[in-house]
């Protein structure tokens, strides 16, 4: 298969994405939702789209948000919601237009203090830590962002109280009562000013950071990452982790070097995917050039998608190491040394991921469940423990 002649080198500034006409065209273009492809529609995670395109749109996240606060009214959800957003052009007005309408809605809403990016996995945690040991007055949250797609597109995700991704019957209510709202010219939208929602009693700047990292430690040995004496290189890929690893590094006393702590809504520094676009996907030889040039400087180094849900691995011997094989190995060392995962736990990866993982778990003898693409097939195993890891080739992970 051929390539694009760009892939993998440093993006000339002609393919750069003119950002301020991507956000005044959020504003002011209206999409027509007799068009399938200017509707709302979730996907494997989320709603993603682009204002360029009439997909992405103020009028998408004020229909999307009010949904959600009409399906927080139809569970009883009654607890607070955690806000994040990434670092690409659309997610912070998208992040003001959605506190408009919670705040109208009288939700209780966490935002990041100062206004700070948070990661996926960031409002996980922060979904479970306020659950935990909850019967009423339960969390979920939002996280705006496209994942790692192009700097033209945006995102929108919406994770109930079990804190991971939605499943399909919850998006399927919200997506049509979403486009209900868009049918209608948003009227029953409920929304105030922007400068009224962020003095709403109602909304809380809130520390994500120091919590998520200190829990580290609950699920990761960090005094043995430390004690190894590896030197680790980072790569945020200018996206919303790039607040995290200096903590990181700082609180657990590790040798972390971030090898690029810019973030920038065109993403100018990354070098260009096998298409010549760019796309901020860790999994990529081409999207991760640059931290791969750089392997022999590190005993391991990790690449970071926009909003950190994915990593890709460098090390001196392999560059890029290959996804599947990182998770194969990831299977056979967790369920050896998880002593509290039940006897009975079931090894998850989705339809793409390699036949190597079947044959760990073969030799674990452990159940193999293989689901569709997306965590979201994972939440209920991963909730009730019949499931103790679950993967996919695009080297996300997620684990009990």
């Amino acid at each position: 298969m051929s390539h694009h002649p760009l892939a993998g080198k440093p993006v000339p500034a002609s393919i750069l994405v003119n950002v301020p006409r991507l956000v005044s065209a959020y504003y002011t273009a209206r999409p027509d939702v007799s068009q399938t492809d200017q509707q709302v529609a979730f996907g494997t995670s989320g709603h993603r789209g682009s204002s360029f395109k009439n997909s992405f749109n103020e009028a998408h996240v004020l229909a999307i948000t009010q949904a959600i606060c009409d399906f927080r009214t139809s569970q009883g959800i009654t607890g607070p919601l955690f806000l994040g957003m990434d670092t690409h052009a659309l997610s912070e007005p998208s992040s003001s237009a959605a506190l408009e309408v919670l705040a109208a809605n009288a939700v209780t809403t966490y935002i990041q203090k100062d206004f700070g990016y948070t990661p996926t996995p960031v409002i996980s945690h922060a979904i479970l830590t306020w659950n935990r040991k909850r019967d009423t007055g339960r969390a979920d949250g939002i996280v705006i962002t496209p994942s790692h797609n192009p700097p033209e597109d945006g995102g929108f995700k919406y994770n109930p109280p079990h804190g991971g991704p939605a499943d399909t019957q919850v998006t399927g209510w919200i997506q049509d009562r979403a486009n209900a709202h868009l049918r209608d010219g948003n009227r029953q939208i409920k929304r105030i000013v922007y400068e009224k929602a962020l003095a709403a009693p109602t909304t809380i700047a809130h520390d994500y950071v120091g919590p998520y990292v200190d829990d580290l430690t609950s699920i990761l040995n960090m005094d043995m990452i430390r004690d190894a004496g590896l030197k680790i290189g980072v790569d945020p890929m200018g996206g919303s982790a790039v607040a995290y690893w200096e903590p990181i590094a700082e609180r657990y006393r590790l040798n972390i070097e971030v090898v690029n702590p810019e973030v920038d809504p065109t993403f100018r520094f990354m070098t260009a995917d096998k298409d010549g676009r760019i796309r901020m996907d860790c999994s990529s030889t081409y999207a991760m050039a640059r931290l791969i040039q750089l392997k022999d400087r590190y005993d391991v180094a990790f690449g970071n998608d926009p909003d950190c849900d994915r990593h890709g691995i460098v090390t001196p011997s392999a560059g890029l190491m290959n996804p599947n094989h990182y998770l194969a190995v990831a299977i056979w060392y967790l369920f050896q040394n998880r002593g509290r995962w039940r006897a009975d736990a079931a090894v998850g990866k989705t339809l793409v991921s390699s036949s190597l993982i079947d044959r760990v778990a073969a030799h674990l003898s452990r159940t193999l469940c293989e689901v569709p693409v997306g965590f979201k097939w994972f939440v209920d195993g991963l909730r009730d423990g019949s499931t103790g890891f679950g993967g996919e080739e695009s080297a996300g992970a997620a684990f009990l």
